[in-house]
């Protein structure tokens, strides 16, 4: 698999600079409002196995504030202004961990080691066969059983890279063991969460392998940019880069072919110049049947070749706006069970890519570092 040299190299420059606590320099104290970058950390529960849970909180110069917790790395608030300055949380989560013990349905976690569908929870690799967890009916989704979402992942606050004073990160690492959840290989995923000054959050993810295994990563955060309480996201108005998606069969495993979206429902093509002349998400439900919700893979026109610009979501009653930019072949989109509360733009490889060869490779191999950047960068006028 290929690197992504740029998103490796701005991993290890932070990671060069070692365990830091809350950031040090103009804004790093209690109470300093808005003058600088911070990041701390706070016990926030133990799971039910006894585990500390951890929640990491970064914030920018704008007010924009980022809380992550060490299960699932998983965002539980993303607050940011709108046209008028007034801040509210974007990403549907809780304000407590005993809320997310009880079942909270839209939790924003890293979806892995494979997020998406496996067919049949089975893969052959390298002449042996694998058995998955069924949690999705016949098919494997977003791990299985007990995927990444659902473990502890260890994190640890990042200062600036070298020369960069402007941005806070957090680093959370998992140790996935050979076996787990029956996939091959000894796993050591990471994601790296940095807050930057310009209100850009960047997802910069890393992996490294003993055995060759499947990976693909990605956040299952549920975007409603009207803020919370704000009612569901039928009229946000959305444009992805993508004339064709991967259809699938209706347990939603992809056929193999690459379809175009003009004349479809998917063709959210529109809007590219101007956000005002997107499709809204509501505006066409009644054509998808029998779900009458998204969920699927979109095939970028980028390729996956660069960082490039995925996706564009605007809500013209708050005047924010989020663009999704991503190094990935493929952009999921979901918006959910009928109330529609938030809508999910996953950065992702192709599902079922394990049986498609002709899809983008997703076979991680010892000496191989897998790679990718997502930023999710937010407006508001």
């Amino acid at each position: 698999m290929k690197k992504r040299m740029l998103a490796m190299a701005l991993l290890l420059a932070m990671a060069a600079a070692g365990r830091a606590g809350p950031l040090a320099g103009p804004g790093a104290g209690p109470g300093a409002g808005h003058e600088g970058p911070t990041a701390s950390v706070e016990t926030w529960g133990k799971t039910s196995d006894g585990e500390t849970v951890q929640r990491f909180t970064l914030k920018n110069s704008h007010g924009m504030v980022l809380r992550v917790m060490s299960v699932g790395a998983t965002i539980t608030e993303l607050s940011v202004p709108d046209a008028k300055g007034q801040v509210a949380n974007v990403v549907l989560g809780a304000d407590t961990f005993e809320r997310y013990q009880r079942g909270y349905p839209t939790p924003a976690a890293i979806q892995g080691r494979v997020a998406n569908r496996i067919a049949n929870a089975t893969f052959d690799l390298d002449g042996q066969t694998y058995k998955l967890f069924a949690n999705n009916g016949p098919h494997t989704l977003h791990g299985g059983k007990k995927g990444f979402a659902a473990v502890v992942w260890e994190g640890e606050i990042l200062p600036p890279a070298p020369g960069a004073t402007t941005t806070a990160a957090v680093r959370f690492t998992y140790h996935s063991k050979d076996g787990e959840e029956h996939f091959p290989g000894n796993l050591t995923p990471s994601v790296t969460y940095t807050l930057t000054a310009d209100d850009r959050l960047m997802l910069t993810y890393a992996a490294t392998t003993d055995k060759a295994t499947p990976v693909n990563l990605t956040s299952h955060a549920y975007f409603n940019l009207g803020g919370a309480g704000s009612g569901d996201i039928l009229g946000e108005q959305l444009w992805i880069d993508a004339d064709r998606f991967t259809p699938a069969d209706a347990t939603l495993i992809p056929t193999g072919a690459l379809a175009p979206v003009k004349g479809t429902p998917l063709d959210f093509t529109e809007g590219k110049e101007d956000p005002a002349q997107a499709h809204t998400i509501g505006s066409r439900l009644a054509e998808l049947k029998p779900m009458r919700t998204y969920d699927h893979n979109f095939v970028l026109n980028s390729g996956g070749k660069s960082l490039a610009l995925a996706a564009r979501l605007h809500d013209p009653k708050s005047g924010r706006t989020l663009e999704v930019l991503t190094d990935q072949p493929g952009l999921q989109l979901y918006t959910g069970d009928n109330r529609h509360p938030g809508l999910c733009l996953e950065p992702q490889h192709f599902p079922d890519a394990v049986h498609e060869p002709a899809f983008p490779n997703t076979i991680l191999r010892p000496g191989e570092t897998f790679t990718s950047t997502s930023i999710y960068a937010f407006s508001a006028k």
